[in-house]
């Protein structure tokens, strides 16, 4: 079975986040924040994939199979070749954009020519207070080591009189940008030009020959010996200390930069070739986030959560559950129905026990301190506390030692696996409240990922859960699951069952269904099963936002969106002859999820909520604004149909008939 590479697959999702950059029906100022989201995604795949690439490659031959080594070293130059080639678009866009602002008299300035004399003095005064305080040259020495952090951006500069140094930009410390108004228009410089500005300050009685800017991306994944033994969260803890001690994975330099001097930097920071990119005057273009411009015709309309009257009608959230089940789907609804569910946890008198899944807190987390009032208050409170979740880290541990100093019981991760479910449970009484979710408990993304939620007290649903939690807690060995799908308890037996039976309905003659919307499709018994109930006549269609390891072809499809929200939630239809079944999850089909992870999948119970799903996935898959085909190549090809559906904006104005 012939399969996309996951690393280039993902490479055509990134390639289709610039596309949104290159798209003149975006807002502007929408625009430049894709330019940053490609930059940043670019960054991290450097950070993490390709240097775990490099490390399969380096590995001492006597010890893995020259084939593997040789498709390491085949695939890195696959994936130089492909960034290369998107990064010459992602220069075109930048342009254009930069352009398109300079007309609204909005110039950020690109280069120290763009900036008028006449600010001069402001900046002079900026640099003296507040930059100067904060640049720490290194000067390059014949003998001596050079280090530079990782991800930082530092200026590499030649003197006239032969000295070479590196400069800091330090943007941990000051925005990457300040602002100026001048002549009716406004004027964003770069950091870096307010240093470029004042070198003779910095290096009197020298002239500066060349300034380029330079940054070095070093592999950023914890390498954790053995999970098994010893004190994981120590190990955990030791790890992060050494994140900015990892290999070299890329470095970005000014392409205006000459030969000799790069030749210089390669051999001082021990550098290979494949690891060199030029880029362009600027690096960690994310930091356009911090351009905030308050003119509502550059950005997205906005949007307020459509209300759920019930919800709002009662006083108590649990009462309202008790009545009926909720599906919630963020961010067209408020994410405060969630927090609500735990602050009335926290304070109702008659909750004797919440347990909750954390993968990735809010740095600032209500639903934290929710629970830490609800220890407070007496209440058993027990937290599974997901520490290796990637650069989530250092906060996750953070919000632990908060909860554990309050009352709040922790558990860290498992050995071997993550636990990746989003997950909770209230015990009232008799009754227990489920909060089953597709997306972190996390109050900041929910405003900007697309999720679903389900608030029940369905009592197969939470009895599961109950179950699931103390495995988490106690290691107890739970039945077979009957009612939710759980990974690592026949997850993927499960799904497959499902697809056999839409394949036993195919060959009866039967209509036969299947609908997957996934952010990640990599697991090859699954995709081996997709190919198969295609090819047997079931109508199977995929909706995947990011990887896709599957190759499609005329009877099976697969449609890609990137719009204004992050799609991210996890649908799974299966049409079981008009008995339709419908479950949500944290699960995406990759080999990690079901083979790494703890992940929770829920079914959709009720007919009005069903239907609410089914509506979804049909605008999705129309979608002819924003949805594109991946092609058999990896290309975004662009629908040929004029039906002008937009899938994010038709599900609001859904939502707002639904619950108007």
């Amino acid at each position: 079975m012939k399969l996309f590479d996951r690393d280039l697959s993902w490479l055509s999702f990134n390639y289709r986040v610039l596309m949104e950059a290159m798209d003149t029906e975006v807002p502007l100022l929408e625009r430049l924040r894709f330019i940053a989201i490609y930059s940043s995604n670019l960054d991290e795949f450097f950070r993490v994939r390709v240097a775990n690439i490099r490390s399969i490659k380096e590995i001492d031959k006597k010890k893995i199979n020259k084939r593997i080594d040789f498709n390491a070293k085949t695939l890195l130059e696959d994936i130089h070749s492909e960034v290369n080639v998107q990064l010459n678009e992602y220069g075109a866009a930048l342009k254009n954009i930069i352009d398109a602002f300079r007309e609204k008299e909005y110039v950020i300035c690109m280069h120290t020519d763009d900036i008028p004399d006449s600010l001069n003095p402001q900046l002079l005064h900026y640099f003296k207070t507040k930059v100067l305080a904060y640049l720490r040259p290194i000067e390059i020495l014949k003998n001596e080591p050079l280090f530079l952090d990782n991800q930082a951006i530092y200026l590499a500069i030649q003197l006239r009189n032969g000295r070479s140094f590196v400069v800091n930009i330090p943007t941990q410390h000051l925005s990457r940008f300040s602002s100026y108004t001048e002549g009716g228009k406004t004027y964003y410089v770069f950091l870096d030009d307010a240093i470029r500005l004042h070198f003779d300050i910095l290096f009197p009685k020298n002239e500066v020959e060349s300034a380029h800017a330079i940054k070095l991306n070093k592999d950023s994944d914890l390498q954790i010996d053995d999970e098994f033994e010893g004190n994981l969260v120590r190990k955990i803890e030791k790890q992060i200390q050494k994140r900015n001690l990892g290999i070299p994975s890329r470095f970005l330099f000014d392409s205006e930069m000459n030969t000799k001097f790069i030749s210089k930097l390669t051999e001082k920071l021990g550098l290979a070739p494949e690891d060199m990119i030029k880029g362009g005057r600027y690096h960690n273009l994310n930091d356009f986030f911090q351009i905030n411009i308050k003119d509502e015709g550059l950005t997205y309309p906005n949007n307020s959560p459509v209300s759920v009257p019930a919800l709002e009608a009662s006083r108590s959230i649990f009462q309202s559950i008790e009545i009926q089940d909720r599906l919630l789907h963020f961010p067209y609804q408020s994410y405060d129905y969630v927090l609500q569910f735990f602050n009335e946890a926290a304070t109702d008198p008659e909750v004797e026990e919440i347990n909750v899944t954390f993968y990735r807190m809010a740095k600032d987390s209500i639903i934290a301190e929710a629970l830490i009032s609800a220890a407070k208050n007496g209440k058993k409170v027990s937290v599974f506390m997901e520490v290796k979740a990637r650069f989530d880290e250092e906060n996750n541990l953070i919000w632990a030692r908060k909860m554990r100093v309050a009352g709040v019981k922790i558990i860290y991760s498992l050995p071997g696996l993550k636990v990746h479910a989003k997950v909770a449970l209230v015990k009232k009484n008799d009754i227990m409240y489920g909060f089953f979710g597709t997306g972190n408990l996390n109050e900041k993304t929910s405003e900007i990922y697309c999720d679903h939620g389900l608030l029940s007290t369905d009592p197969n649903m939470t009895r599961e859960l109950s179950e699931v939690f103390q495995h988490l807690l106690t290691k107890y060995t739970p039945p077979p699951f009957k009612h939710l799908i759980v990974s690592q308890f026949g997850a993927i037996e499960a799904f497959i069952a499902k697809i056999d039976r839409e394949i036993s309905h195919a060959e009866e003659g039967k209509e036969a269904r299947i609908i997957i919307k996934i952010n990640n499709l990599q697991e090859p018994r699954l995709i081996q099963k997709l190919y198969e109930a295609a090819n047997k006549g079931v109508d199977v269609k995929l909706i995947i936002r990011s990887i896709c390891c599957l190759i499609p072809n005329k009877q099976l499809q697969v449609k890609r969106i990137v719009d204004r929200y992050l799609e991210h939630g996890r649908v799974f239809y299966f049409h079981n002859d008009g008995s339709q079944e419908i479950f949500l999850g944290s699960s995406d089909w990759m080999n990690r999820n079901l083979h790494r992870r703890i992940e929770v999948c829920f079914p959709v119970l009720e007919d009005r909520m069903k239907q609410e799903i089914l509506t979804i996935l049909k605008f999705q898959w129309q979608d002819d604004v924003k949805g594109v085909w991946l092609s058999d190549t990896l290309e975004n090809q662009r629908p040929n149909s004029q039906k002008k559906v937009r899938a994010q904006v038709d599900t609001f104005n859904y939502l707002k008939d639904q619950y108007g």
